[in-house]
Formats: structure tokens, C-alpha cells, sequence
């Protein structure tokens, strides 16, 4: 083995060793010293941020297998025989790291960020979430194994990297201002696409009417009072799709046994992640509170940040905005409702099963744009993730074949594998498509429409925070968060 490579496979023991909830926190600890936070306060947002990776570790894994039984005795109900099944992001996220070029990316892609931020071409600092810088690796994988070229495979990971900046800066003031946690944004490349269509249907959908609907979580309650808390919501949830799950024998006490145990285990989920989510959050605040004390330090501009070019974002874990409640209840209803699609799309070839629980993670861009309108929530992944199934009933072949590749194992009876989290991204997909071409024609289109949105973002920054601002004030029954100081 040759040394660079011996240099990359120790850096990928070194974090399989340590894992995300130490490497995390160390990483928290040394941004929080950088932003002058004191050692105290660096240690405390540390340890809250190893606690809060460890509690959302803790939940998913014990309620995954749970929600995977209930959905796969779902499809067996109706029958559903899709070849292209999903087992989860965390075999694709093994493959990358296994991988030569996912590795490289991993080392080279960290000083990358460094770079973009120092030069100023993103106000998103990346590395504070080099984490999920697997959702970058996993698409260099897949080229090298399609084109086994190096530079290029890398080349897209990179590019990968530098839209998923763009579209984070996008929404980074609105999803700051949703979340309440002052400039900070989400930059999961799985999970950042969802920006595009939240942006360019909002129109349509208020066109239907959808921003008249009283459809959140605040309206739940007035309306419905105990029945309208989160805690009775996953109760209800859980009685339908465990009833969904159980049409086959309803008459029996063992269905009935298992639909009661599903309401309590998803109230129990939609209880005790949003505290989970609040201690977690506690890891940043400190931070942002710093950004936000030394650029009113070094800048004499307007009191609105919108307005301030110095202002700059820090990239954090997705896990914190799981648990607010319009965002793991439009995730939860998409669940049952993305089966029955997979079943009823022509041309699917895909059967969404492990990353479905996954879904709130993949509409949080969705609901800090619109505000927490969970009716738009819904139909824009109803729309986008639909076309995100004929993304991986494609990339199905690929897919299986690298995983199989570096060593990913596939189930028994199972013909092709994906991910549903990292594989049904149209704008994802697309860009991959470019690359493995290997047309300049097509790639350096991808590079012009970068670069012009780019220019656009650096000149109509404010503009477009506005705007977006104005977008999410439309809808009825929610509540624009402005920008508050900690």
C-alpha cells in the first residue's frame, strides 16, 4: 500500500475509533476557544454537544428496527415488489469512507472549506460540521467506480461541496430565524437540496391556497388542546401507520398489541426528541452569540444583520432541528405517505424503507422556508421526493455494485440496494450525471449556473434574505421569528 494511502486509512481509523461524538465536540471546543468563548463555556458547549449527538444516536437506533417492521409489514400488505431496496444511509456512509477517493476527499476537503471561508467565497464555515462530509465522499465513490478517474471523482465532490455552500447561505438567515439559533445554518449535502424546491413552488402553493391553511403545530393546539400536543400527535400517528401496518390481521390482540406499543413509542419519540434537540442546541448558542458580539465589534453598518456583509454563519449538525415540532411532524405524515407513492409511481423502481425515518432530517430546509406551514411541507416532498425515487431507481445498479465494492453487505433476498436519504436528490443526481459523462459541454454548464448564482448571491445577498423573509410572513397561522440576539 502505498504511503498517502497508509496516511488516509489511519485518518479513517482515527474517527472510527473516536466516532462522531467525540470528534464533534472536539471540534466545537477548539471553534468556541478560536471565537474567544471562555474555556469554561467551550467545555460545557462540548460536552452538550457529545450528549446531544450520543441521545439522537440512542433514539434513532432503537427506533429505527421499529419503524422499519411496521413499514415493511405495510408493503407486504399491499404487495409492493420493488427491486431497488433502501437499507439506510450508514452502509453508504461505510462505503466512503472505505474508499480512496472518499478519504482524500475527506482530509484535502477540510482544507477546502478552510479556504473558501478565509477567501470569503462562502460566509458558511463547513468544517465545524466536517462530519457529514460523507455526503460529499459518497458521490466521489460512486464516479471513481463509474469513470475510475481520481481528479475527477474529486472534482465532483468538490463541486458538490461548493453548491451545497451556496444553497446553505441561501437560507441560512431563515433558517437561523426558525430554529433560534442566531447565525447558524444546516449544510448536510443529503439534506440542503430541499431549499430548491421550497424556493421555486412556494408561488404554486399560494396560488392553491396552501398559505391560508392553518396547518402547524401552534394551530394544532389552539384548536384541538391536549390533542393537538406533540406527544398525542405521535400517539395518533402511530395508531395509524401501525394500523396501516397490521390490515392483513386487524381482528387479532397480537396486531392490536403491536399498533398500541407503535402509538406509544412514537408519542415517546415525538416527547423526548425535542429535549434531546434543546441540549444539543445549547452546544452552539454560545458560539453564535460570540460571531454575533465581534461583528457588531468590527462593523459600523446597520443594526439589522441582514444588512451586515461581515456577518458570517456557522455550519452545525442537522439532529438540532429533528425534534421542532412542525418539522418531525411533517416527517412522521410523509412516512405512510411515501410508501403508497413508491407504490403507485409509474416507473418507480425504489421501495423507501430505513431512511424514512430520516425524513425529518431531509425537510428542515422546507420548513424554515415556509415557515412551519406543514400543508407546504408535505406537498414539496411529496413533489421532490417523488422525483427523487426515479433518482434512485437509476443510480440502483451503481449504487449496488460500489457498495458491494468496499465491502457493504446486502440483505438476503434483496436484488439491488440504496439509500433514500443520500440517492433520491435530484439536483444531486443530476450534477453526478454531468460529471460521468466526462462532457466539458455538460460540466462546465454545471460550472456557469454555479458561478452566475454565485454572483447573484454575493451582490442580492440582503435582497434574497429578505425576500425569503416576506415569503415565510405569507403564511396564516404561523409566526415570523425575527433575528434576536442570545
Amino acid at each position: 500500500m502505498k504511503e498517502d494511502e497508509l496516511m488516509l486509512y489511519a485518518v479513517d481509523h482515527f474517527f472510527n475509533a473516536f466516532g462522531a461524538t467525540i470528534v464533534v465536540p472536539l471540534m466545537i471546543f477548539i471553534i468556541a476557544l478560536f471565537l474567544k468563548v471562555k474555556v469554561k463555556t467551550a467545555v460545557i458547549s462540548a460536552l452538550y454537544a457529545g450528549v446531544g449527538l450520543t441521545g439522537f444516536s440512542w433514539i434513532i437506533s432503537e427506533f429505527t428496527p421499529v419503524v422499519t417492521k411496521i413499514i415493511r409489514q405495510m408493503v407486504n400488505n399491499v404487495g409492493i415488489k420493488l427491486p431497488v431496496v433502501d437499507i439506510g444511509w450508514q452502509a453508504g456512509s461505510l462505503a466512503s469512507f472505505n474508499s480512496t477517493v472518499g478519504l482524500a476527499f475527506f482530509v484535502f476537503g477540510l482544507i477546502i472549506e478552510f479556504l473558501l471561508f478565509a477567501l470569503g467565497i462562502t460566509k458558511v464555515f463547513m468544517p465545524s460540521n466536517l462530519w457529514n462530509n460523507f455526503g460529499f465522499m459518497i458521490w466521489g465513490t460512486l464516479a471513481y467506480y463509474v469513470t475510475h478517474n481520481f481528479w475527477l471523482s474529486i472534482g465532483l465532490s468538490c463541486f458538490m461541496l461548493l453548491y451545497t455552500l451556496e444553497l446553505a447561505e441561501i437560507q441560512a438567515d431563515r433558517w437561523s430565524s426558525y430554529y433560534q439559533i442566531n447565525n447558524t445554518t444546516v449544510s448536510a449535502a443529503q439534506n440542503i437540496v430541499q431549499t430548491v424546491p421550497a424556493i421555486l413552488l412556494d408561488p404554486l402553493w399560494n396560488c392553491l391556497g396552501f398559505n391560508k391553511v392553518h396547518f402547524t403545530p401552534t394551530s394544532f393546539r389552539q384548536k384541538f388542546g391536549i390533542f393537538g400536543q406533540p406527544t398525542t400527535l405521535g400517539a395518533i400517528l402511530g395508531l395509524f401507520i401501525g394500523i396501516l401496518g397490521n390490515l392483513n390481521r386487524i381482528t387479532s390482540y397480537q396486531a392490536w398489541g403491536q399498533i398500541c406499543q407503535f402509538a406509544i413509542q412514537l408519542a415517546a419519540v415525538m416527547t423526548i426528541f425535542p429535549l434531546v434537540t434543546d441540549i444539543f442546541a445549547k452546544a452552539f448558542k454560545p458560539l453564535a452569540s460570540s460571531i454575533d458580539q465581534q461583528r457588531q465589534t468590527v462593523s459600523n453598518e446597520a443594526s439589522d444583520p441582514i444588512h451586515h456583509r461581515k456577518r458570517w454563519f456557522l455550519a452545525i449538525d442537522d439532529g438540532v432541528g429533528y425534534g421542532e415540532p412542525a418539522t418531525i411532524i411533517s416527517g412522521i405524515i410523509l412516512i405512510p405517505i411515501m410508501v403508497i407513492i413508491a407504490f403507485i409511481l409509474p416507473g418507480n423502481r425504489t421501495l423507501p424503507v430505513v431512511d424514512l425515518i430520516s425524513l425529518p432530517f431531509m425537510v428542515e430546509s422546507i420548513v424554515a422556508i415556509t415557515n412551519g406551514n406543514i400543508l407546504k411541507v408535505i406537498a414539496n416532498g411529496i413533489v421532490w421526493f417523488s422525483l427523487g425515487l426515479y433518482c434512485s431507481s437509476w443510480l440502483g445498479p451503481v449504487y449496488t455494485a460500489t457498495l458491494t465494492h468496499y465491502g457493504a453487505a446486502i440483505p438476503a433476498g434483496v436484488v439491488l440496494i440504496t439509500s433514500f436519504n443520500l440517492m433520491a436528490r435530484p439536483l444531486n443526481v443530476v450534477v453526478f450525471a454531468a460529471f460521468i459523462s466526462k462532457n466539458p459541454l455538460w460540466i462546465g454548464l454545471c460550472i456557469i449556473i454555479y458561478l452566475g448564482l454565485l454572483f447573484v448571491l454575493r451582490r442580492y445577498r440582503p435582497q434574497i434574505w429578505t425576500y425569503l423573509n416576506q415569503m415565510a410572513a405569507k403564511n396564516a397561522g404561523t409566526t415570523t421569528k425575527s433575528y434576536q440576539k442570545e
